[in-house]
């Protein structure tokens, strides 16, 4: 056992954070911590790293095993270059190094047994050497550097001059290439674009250690853990299985908790009738009975409320009137700025109901392509078509559509003047803004209370096409989880761009990757975009370039092909759709017909109308069958 957690308990003055925290973690096994902000995540990895006090409970860790601690801040302890502060870990290799080089030079000074004894001693030491990896921790050391997103250019870049993101991810190298026996992470994506987050859970998957770690980003959760520990209030619990795992079990567990609690709360209220009712009578008999129920009352153990299970806020897109089925063209977009190309002959088109995620390196210019579409700000070059009956909703990640002179009740009031004050209030407390809330200044929120305006703005907006700027930034987990529930069930067209794949996985139809030179369309979800990247990166392993040019353009070609037949079985859809709308509307007209008293009494009349029906209730029939064997074709 590498390490031992046993009724932990921490308190800061009257107020409880966690009580009664007991796991414990061996080799190669993956602990994620979750719970809600503020629950004291952080503050559990610093009692284990020693740097916080704890009120009870114990803490063992075993024999003479080092444990790595990543904080979500760096100080600025560590000096010298990128590249040197990463190395600084292996300080007893550069030492033995050093030593080796040493040694080498006095051979040349050393003679007959002399020499023979130091030369004992030069492959004692560099068998040694050799055994702790001396020959491979540079490279190692300049592999991770580059895999956190560092190029070999900015080695040389002096640590304290970084900026604090910059920070964490060469303190991360750094630990990463001390290969601690047990991993303690705090937020480690934090500040990673999705290709070194990729890197990182490849390096994770193979690290010989124990891990703890504490994370916002569901998909990297799902991919390393194997334990979740849930510190959510005063009930912790410990799960087997990765993220989503834990999510479906504890759905089941504070349920079924739920209801305990409910069927407990509504006996104990009819006991208490009971005995008021039994009082009432006044009798000697009631009375004792009344008694004797009150003592059996008085010795149940009475369940505590599971945790609230109400939403931080509730999440409705109306898609307003129905678009074309053209929704956005656009055709050989390019942008760049001083010189430098961001993007190129960008093209794609985008039909009613996709739901479209842009992914890209940070800098390939996503956020730019966003706010040309919304016609923010002019392309170098190509043309952006918005189709027929288009209305847009734009979700702004640094919120530069929201006022900061303003409070937020009047930030939506001058959104909207048109609609009333309950309106508008209402829509403020579903996102979590009630009392005097409402009355806060823009420039006083945090970053996701701005978000959270942003997204009562947009819920208003009544858009057939929502895009979206990293909507999820400055979400809790359950914030995320309603809003992505929100964009499931909204009927209009969605485009967004997002650095978080668990979100990518849940909400996209189609992934466009873009670079400087590159526009490359996905079906499917981030998995299947994952998938399918490896599959090409095979294929151009084992294949000549001239072969892999021809592979592209295939699957290309069968990528427009299968969007094409998915686009006219939705057509086909649409159009068995109407009809049954219609059909319905026809079989609820002779309904009302048939009920006419004047036709009740018309046989004739009677007749001719059922037999209308029943031809329209047939063909009902037959519209049904056939708009199931549709979607069963969509799917396929």
């Amino acid at each position: 056992m590498y390490l031992s957690v046993s009724n932990l308990s921490k308190s800061f003055g009257d107020r409880s954070l966690f009580d009664g925290i007991s796991f414990s973690l061996d080799k190669n096994e993956r602990l994620g911590i979750c719970g809600p902000n503020g629950c004291g995540k952080t503050t559990l990895l610093k009692i284990l790293m020693g740097e916080e006090d704890y009120d009870s409970g114990s803490i063992n860790i075993s024999g003479d095993l080092n444990v790595g601690y990543l904080a979500q801040y760096q100080s600025d302890m560590l000096k010298g270059n990128i590249l040197d502060v990463v190395l600084s870990s292996k300080s007893e290799l550069i030492k033995m190094e050093s030593k080796l080089r040493d040694m080498e030079e006095k051979m040349n000074s050393l003679s007959g047994e002399e020499l023979k004894i130091h030369l004992n001693h030069y492959h004692e030491d560099m068998n040694q050497f050799e055994k702790e990896g001396g020959y491979v921790f540079r490279s190692q050391a300049v592999g991770v550097l580059k895999g956190l997103g560092f190029s070999e250019e900015e080695f040389s870049l002096d640590f304290n001059s970084l900026s604090g993101g910059q920070k964490t991810r060469v303190s991360l190298g750094r630990l990463l290439l001390s290969n601690p026996d047990i991993l303690i992470l705090d937020e480690p994506t934090n500040h990673l674009d999705i290709s070194s987050v990729e890197w990182l859970e490849g390096f994770l998957s193979s690290y010989n250690g124990a891990l703890i770690l504490v994370s916002h980003d569901r998909y990297f959760l799902d991919h390393i853990i194997d334990h979740v520990l849930d510190i959510a209030g005063m009930d912790t619990r410990l799960y087997t299985g990765n993220y989503t795992e834990y999510v479906e079990k504890k759905r089941i567990i504070v349920n079924s908790e739920l209801k305990a609690f409910e069927k407990q709360q509504d006996k104990i209220a009819h006991e208490e009738e009971v005995i008021k009712t039994l009082q009432r009578f006044n009798r000697e008999k009631s009375i004792k009975r009344a008694e004797s129920r009150k003592k059996v009352l008085d010795k149940i153990t009475v369940l505590d409320k599971p945790e609230d299970l109400k939403d931080p806020m509730r999440l409705n897109f109306v898609s307003g009137t129905r678009s074309g089925n053209d929704v956005l063209c656009v055709s050989d977009l390019s942008k760049g700025f001083d010189g430098n190309t961001l993007f190129s002959n960008l093209s794609f088109l985008l039909t009613r109901k996709e739901r479209l995620a842009i992914l890209g390196d940070n800098g390939t210019g996503k956020t730019t392509l966003l706010r040309i579409l919304n016609g923010l700000i002019p392309p170098d070059t190509g043309t952006v078509k918005i189709g027929s009956n288009v209305t847009i909703g734009y979700y702004d990640q640094a919120q530069q559509n929201l006022c900061d002179d303003n409070t937020v009740f009047t930030e939506l009031r001058n959104e909207y003047p048109t609609f009333n004050d309950t309106r508008i209030r209402n829509t403020l407390a579903a996102f979590g803004f009630s009392g005097e809330e409402v009355d806060k200044r823009i420039s006083d929120l945090s970053g996701g209370e701005r978000g959270r305006v942003s997204l009562a703005k947009l819920t208003l907006k009544d858009a057939n096409l929502l895009i979206l700027d990293e909507p999820t930034n400055h979400l809790d987990i359950r914030a995320k989880e309603i809003l992505e529930d929100a964009l499931l069930e909204y009927e209009g067209t969605l485009l967004f761009v997002s650095h978080d794949r668990y979100f990518v996985n849940r909400i996209a139809t189609r992934i466009i990757e873009i670079n400087e030179d590159l526009c490359k369309s996905y079906l499917g979800n981030y998995d299947d975009y994952i998938q399918k990247k490896k599959e090409l990166e095979t294929s151009t392993i084992v294949e000549a370039e001239s072969v892999e040019k021809t592979e592209n353009k295939i699957d290309y070609n069968l990528q427009k092909q299968e969007k094409a037949r998915k686009q006219k079985i939705q057509r086909s859809i649409d159009k068995v759709e109407e009809r049954i709308s219609m059909l319905e509307e026809i079989i609820d007209g002779l309904d009302l017909e048939m009920a006419d008293p004047n036709n009740a009494v018309n046989s004739a009349k009677l007749n001719e109308l059922s037999a209308k029906r029943q031809k329209a209730d047939d063909e009902l029939s037959e519209r049904y069958s056939e708009w199931e064997e549709l979607q069963e074709e969509l799917n396929d």
